[in-house]
């Protein structure tokens, strides 16, 4: 704002200077021939010129896509430099060929020769001839649509007519200029090498289409009537396929050797930090490292956005580069999905849409999407490893793209970890469909570790959190195992562009950028270990230190035991595992202690019932919170009939005084526990307020406190409140945490994805009907810990049920942000790491 604040006192003098260039500059005078009237400035050079027209075209001999303007008198007007007689010569480095002057049938070429004066014109100008000179109306030329990055350019060009030239290598000869031919045959468009690597990096950084990047260029070469321009789209999609080809084999060496077929993966990039045998590690890399130091790291993953809808003709598609990326060949995976059995597996473990889903078919579409396998710690696409999906999310999909990426550089290498959000099921049979099947390989000796996603891992059944959590995990380091989600988002943004293209293009589009994803992975590693490699030192040095001031407090022992425990389970894993489960009972809930204290033997009042009647007291402090939340809501509805009438002190009917007495029902139930002599609870004469019925005080032995009632003699009835209001704080908790669990869940799967602004409301409405739950029972927490406290007020109560605070409700970060940084520091409230007693 401050450069901003800068800037506009020189608003007007920028905008006058602006203007000052649209009037006839040098004075109208040739700047080179200082002869001609200079009437001709380019809007491409930089600075000022004027020229004249023949001055013009030679300054640009070497410039053909400047933009110019002519004046007419009154402004500046657009023109092109083939108007002004420009000529593009072809095959003797810009200079003309001699032999175009005895060309004795320009027509034969198939090439239309301009006839009309103009075109002449151009000709005779560069020889010194007249432009009828039967000479010039014999040259070889004819007229090109140009396209470059400053917008689409029509030139008259002259191609070589040297003896032995053959005509039909005109489209090398463009080549040799830097310009790329729609076609091999009589070419009459030309794309320029820059702006096809314009565009493939605006599709890939941008992700922009081939569509959008034809009109951007076409509105660059007349922007008033775009429709004007010549539309080249078809052309554009086709030579930027073919340039995308050869860009990867020139890259990637296999332009020295022609010859030489690249192979599976043999267009792709793979992670430069992945242990690969002969390629990153030493020659006694066995000996010097063991297997869970090196062993492979995988993330599996489908995305259901990478549609493809089937072609009308398929057998007319051409492949460039098929299997050589990152996408599967078509051919040996066809044959594998035929060969294979379509096992109907549905989840035993939770609803999970992946499995569930697979029987799941469009009859439009080849493809419901595509499966990917990335190495887990860095975020890199696996090599030829990508497969398309038919039906849904099936495991003879899933088991192709695992194998084929276990495969990859992996020689020697024992142990692979591969984390798959339905992991355990995908784990049971996985042995045997690969034994069943003759094109699933592994390479020998190889074990699998199956793990699942830190975040889909809280969707599974408790059994599978130390079975498949990769904090159990020798080896996995700090993974969430969720990285593909973060690829997958900006593949979402070309999905639509390649749901309708052919099935070999659609390919080699993905294969592109999961290579530039790769790329760009690769550049920014250095840094990225190195951040990774400061923050793990400090954490370790956090996480040693607090451990070894657990470990001081504990029975030595235990502490042994569980560290041989420990190591068994590493060992065994699978239902060895299960000592990492919590153990803990869950807290005894209200009614729990009511029951419990109705069993035990008579207090000493002898009738047995005060534990009912602190029950029912309990009971009427919350129907009092309810009570007055629903006069406090009935009163916010009234306002909007009453039109903002000021309602605060009118009359309200009143009860008649003569039949409120008490019932004698109740008056007897009252002489039975107080007895007799307790009339002294009663002050005579005295009137008494009378008070709504949700603002009375309620009368019990936790409004005395433990001393007061110790002094009478009343610690049995201290103790029986203790336990009820000890159940009831139990109860409001584990309601308070699924409640919590329910506002999550509604953020991630509602709110965050809400396709419309009516679906947004709806869900902040359920929203806010959770968050009136969760603050009613925070209340009726913070009553029972107040006569908790009052009737038991040691430090070790106080630190069991601690205060709420409005920071311990915030939403879980580990269910809305799973990718978050600094994950693995993060604390939770107090109450979700609470023991049962």
């Amino acid at each position: 704002n401050d450069y901003i604040r800068e800037w506009l006192p020189q608003r007007a003098e920028y905008l006058n200077i602006i203007l000052e260039g649209e009037q006839l500059a040098k004075g109208g005078i040739c700047e080179q021939c200082f002869e001609a009237e200079g009437s001709v400035q380019c809007m491409s050079c930089a600075g000022v010129h004027a020229w004249c027209s023949p001055c013009t075209v030679k300054v640009h001999r070497n410039l053909p896509f400047h933009k110019v303007q002519r004046w007419n008198g009154a402004h500046y007007q657009p023109t092109s430099l083939m108007d002004l007689g420009f000529l593009w010569h072809i095959g003797h480095g810009g200079d003309p060929c001699p032999c175009n002057w005895s060309d004795p049938d320009p027509e034969e070429s198939g090439y239309v020769t301009g006839d009309g004066p103009s075109n002449h014109r151009s000709v005779a100008f560069l020889l010194g001839r007249p432009y009828d000179d039967p000479v010039i109306r014999k040259s070889s030329q004819f007229q090109m649509t140009i396209v470059h990055t400053e917008g689409i350019f029509s030139h008259e060009v002259w191609v070589c007519k040297c003896p032995g030239s053959d005509p039909n290598d005109w489209h090398l000869d463009l080549l040799h200029q830097r310009l790329f031919p729609a076609s091999i045959s009589k070419p009459k468009t030309a794309f320029t090498f820059d702006v096809l690597d314009h565009f493939l990096i605006d599709a890939l950084e941008c992700k922009t289409s081939a569509m959008s990047f034809y009109q951007k260029l076409k509105r660059f070469t007349n922007n008033a009537f775009p429709e004007r321009v010549p539309d080249r789209y078809r052309e554009l999609m086709r030579v930027s396929w073919l340039w995308r080809d050869l860009k990867h084999r020139k890259w990637f060496g296999f332009g020295h050797d022609a010859g030489k077929d690249p192979g599976d993966g043999g267009l792709a990039l793979f992670c430069p930090a992945c242990p690969q045998p002969g390629l990153n590690l030493p020659a006694d890399w066995k000996v010097q490292y063991d297997r869970d130091t090196v062993m492979r790291q995988y993330v599996i993953d489908g995305n259901f956005t990478a549609q493809h809808m089937k072609m009308n003709k398929p057998e007319l598609d051409v492949a460039l580069s098929d299997g050589k990326g990152y996408m599967v060949s078509e051919g040996p995976y066809q044959n594998h999905l035929q060969q294979s059995l379509d096992s109907k597996e549905r989840s035993t473990c939770s609803n999970h849409r992946a499995i569930n889903a697979a029987n799941i078919n469009k009859s439009n579409l080849r493809s419901t999407g595509i499966s990917a396998t990335a190495c887990a710690r860095h975020g890199c696409f696996v090599p030829h490893s990508v497969v398309d999906f038919q039906k849904g999310e099936r495991y003879m999909n899933t088991d192709y793209s695992i194998c084929s990426a276990l495969g990859y550089g992996s020689e020697r290498i024992t142990k692979a970890l591969v984390i798959y959000d339905v992991g355990c099921q995908w784990s049971v049979n996985f042995w045997s469909r690969v034994k069943n099947s003759p094109s699933l390989l592994l390479p020998p000796a190889l074990e699998i570790v199956p793990a699942m996603g830190k975040f889909h891992l809280a969707a599974h059944k408790l059994s599978c959190f130390p079975r498949y959590s990769l904090n159990f995990v020798k080896g996995a380091g700090h993974l969430d195992g969720e990285i593909l989600e973060t690829l997958w988002a900006p593949f979402n943004k070309i999905s639509p562009t390649a749901r309708s293209t052919t099935q070999a293009h659609r390919q080699e589009v993905y294969d592109d950028h999961m290579r530039d994803s790769n790329w760009k992975k690769l550049v920014g590693l250095v840094p990225s270990l190195l951040k990774k490699y400061k923050a793990s030192n400090k954490c370790l040095e956090e996480m040693n230190q607090a451990y070894e001031q657990l470990t001081a407090v504990l029975d030595p022992d235990k502490v042994s035991r569980w560290e041989l425990d420990a190591l068994r389970a590493e060992a065994d894993r699978g239902e060895a595992l299960d000592i990492y489960l919590l153990k803990g009972d869950k807290a005894p809930t209200f009614h729990e202690v009511q029951i419990q204290l109705m069993k035990n033997p008579m207090t000493p009042f002898g009738s047995g019932g005060s534990v009912a009647w602190l029950a029912e007291g309990i009971s009427i402090e919350d129907s009092q919170q309810r009570l007055s939340a629903r006069i406090e809501k009935f009163h916010s509805n009234g306002q909007a009939y009453f039109k903002g009438l000021e309602i605060n002190g009118a009359f309200t009917p009143q009860d008649d005084p003569e039949f409120c007495g008490k019932e004698e029902e109740e008056e007897q139930e009252d002489r039975e526990f107080w007895g007799e002599d307790d009339g002294y609870w009663e002050v005579p004469g005295e009137e008494v307020e009378e008070l709504a019925s949700e603002l009375m005080s309620i009368w019990m032995p936790s409004s005395i406190g433990s001393a007061k009632l110790t002094e009478l003699g009343l610690v049995d009835l201290l103790k029986e409140e203790r336990e009820l209001r000890i159940g009831q704080a139990n109860d409001c908790l584990d309601q308070l945490r699924k409640d919590l669990g329910n506002k999550a869940m509604l953020y991630r799967q509602n709110f965050w994805t809400a396709n419309s602004t009516r679906e947004g409301t709806r869900t902040k409405k359920e929203i806010q009907k959770v968050v009136a739950r969760i603050n009613k029972h925070v209340r009726g927490y913070q009553r029972a810990r107040q006569a908790i406290l009052r009737l038991d007020p040691n430090v070790g109560m106080a630190e069991k049920y601690q205060e709420i605070l409005p920071n311990d409700l915030a939403v879980s970060k580990e269910v809305t942000e799973e990718n978050r940084f600094g994950q693995g520091t993060s604390k939770l409230a107090w109450f979700w790491m609470m023991e049962g007693e």
